[in-house]
């Protein structure tokens, strides 16, 4: 007997029968559902799988981002998750768009065993009217997720109890032995990421917002460096919190909803996401309370608590979210060797190297084995969704910046005063937000500025609101030799992970990394 096919459903429907078919499924006491993904509470970059076909081979960068599959695999796990789906009682179905600019949008169908899988794609995507999706048509990307079935290990190619194979020449993601929402919205970025910078369209791993003026700023940053936070600003539209293109019109959001992290979430620095966790959230992997609230500091799951959201919950969001062209491209990082400056204005040769760099640092704590910091360097700022060599993108940024006389900042969000451990403590966000507004009212670009010697970097030496010893990080560490040679060996964690991009990059992204910090300590 074939499945009954649930399509487009409301979210009140949804969660009906989220609440009906998934095992653990509850509401909160704010009406987010909250749900499980089971054993995988991340996404499995091992288990991503590129088909190697002959349209995209040439293109591809191939390695252990996007790891090949034959098509002859990849049918055959097509047919295992095609046999699961159609064994099911119920499929839930979603038609969405991914991109807010109809001139660039692609339309996406999503066939799945889970309702929170439904409502998660529809918050995360851009719903039709009425009469689009009755005029949907034919899809240009199809998502199978057969989450809720394991791969099987002996079909070559496939090496684990999950699978995540993307087909460019059928438009098709296969989705096996996972259950975490992230990859289906991950593999629409991956999609996005190679169909567009092909037309010639900047796709970034960013949030965006825009000002009174109509300026917009890009923020780009890995996990835990605030991109979603700083985007979301009381005082400017939230264009979008991760996904962005930058056409020749201006800036887009790929999406239509938000996927921030929970942990440590509170109403008092984070009101607005706050707010947002209610009827129509999903809140994935979270602990709740005896009273049916979130605890956003039990991490007894996962640290990668996450909630998912359509963006018109944010106050003051811009809906559509299509915007002009970027003024401000803003680079996060949580540097927890407390040697970067809080804020630096990049030239676009440095832009360049630091975009393709993608730099941030993991803190013990987050991962079992951490002992110290650990530099975390991801091309792009997005290195498992990027599909061509991170070069192709670093130069479309570095045009993009120059054509439209785009500023481009280095924000550290990190360690001052000390790496983690040593005497450093994390930046205040109440710092950060005063750096971030001076870079929006032009206050930053105004000021006297110092250079880092070694590296370049150029740091304002005011900035209101903030005290005037924090900008420069050698002056808020006590043991000045110490900073050197920190600082010093933070230079070549960067000169050897560039080892490997060097041979196809520009002079000016070459002039852009880090040597040692040539200053007597004698004179600090």
């Amino acid at each position: 007997m074939a499945p009954i096919q649930h399509v487009n459903l409301s979210r009140p429907k949804l969660v009906d029968w989220a609440l009906k078919l998934e095992k653990g499924t509850v509401l909160t006491d704010k009406g987010a559902l909250a749900v499980s993904s089971f054993k995988y509470t991340g996404r499995v970059p091992k288990a991503k799988r590129v088909v190697d076909t002959d349209d995209v081979r040439a293109d591809v960068d191939w390695g252990k981002v996007n790891i090949k599959l034959s098509e002859d695999s990849f049918m055959k796990v097509r047919e295992r998750a095609l046999k699961f789906l159609e064994s099911r009682d119920h499929l839930f179905i979603v038609n969405c768009f991914a991109g807010a600019d109809p001139r660039y949008r692609m339309k996406i169908r999503i066939i799945t065993t889970r309702p929170y899988h439904a409502m998660f794609m529809m918050n995360m995507l851009i719903e039709p009217t009425p009469e689009e999706l009755a005029n949907f048509g034919k899809p240009d990307f199809v998502i199978y997720n057969a989450g809720e079935t394991s791969a099987d290990q002996s079909i070559p190619g496939v090496d684990s109890d999950a699978c995540v194979a993307l087909n460019f020449k059928r438009r098709e993601q296969v989705i096996l032995g996972t259950q975490y929402a992230g990859e289906m919205k991950k593999g629409v970025l991956t999609v996005m990421m190679y169909v567009l910078p092909k037309q010639g369209h900047l796709c970034m791993h960013a949030s965006a917002n825009e000002g009174e003026q109509g300026d917009v700023s890009v923020f780009f940053g890995l996990s835990g460096t605030g991109k979603t936070t700083l985007s979301a600003d009381p005082k400017r539209k939230l264009i979008g919190d991760d996904e962005h293109v930058w056409t020749d019109k201006g800036v887009f959001n790929i999406e239509g909803g938000c996927y921030a992290k929970a942990v440590g979430l509170k109403l008092e620095t984070e009101p607005d996401i706050f707010k947002a966790i209610r009827f129509g959230a999903v809140a994935e992997n979270c602990v709740l309370k005896t009273d049916g609230s979130i605890d956003y500091d039990d991490i007894s799951i996962t640290e990668n608590t996450r909630v998912s959201y359509p963006l018109s919950y944010i106050k003051g969001s811009k809906i559509p979210s299509v915007a002009g062209h970027v003024k401000n491209v803003i680079f996060l990082t949580n540097d927890a060797y407390g040697v970067l400056p809080p804020v630096s204005l990049l030239t676009h040769g440095q832009a360049m190297f630091w975009f393709i760099t993608g730099y941030t640092a993991k803190v013990p704590g987050t991962e079992a084995g951490v002992k110290e910091p650990v530099p975390t360097f991801s091309s792009c700022f997005g290195g498992p969704f990027l599909v061509l060599h991170p070069t192709y993108y670093g130069k479309q940024l570095a045009e993009k910046l120059q054509k439209h006389n785009a500023r481009c900042w280095l924000v550290n969000t990190g360690y001052s005063g000390g790496a983690f451990g040593k005497g450093g403590s994390r930046m205040k966000l109440k710092i950060t937000r005063a750096l971030i507004d001076g870079i929006h009212d032009g206050t930053l670009e105004k000021q006297d500025y110092e250079t880092v010697p070694g590296w370049g970097l150029r740091i304002p030496k005011r900035c209101p609101n903030v005290p005037s010893e924090v900008l420069n990080p050698i002056k808020t560490w006590k043991n000045k030799e110490e900073f050197v040679k920190t600082i010093d060996k933070v230079a070549l964690m960067f000169k050897n992970n560039f080892q490997k991009f060097a041979s196809q990059a520009t002079p000016e992204m070459l002039a852009a990394v880090p040597g040692p910090y040539r200053a007597s300590t004698s004179k600090l």
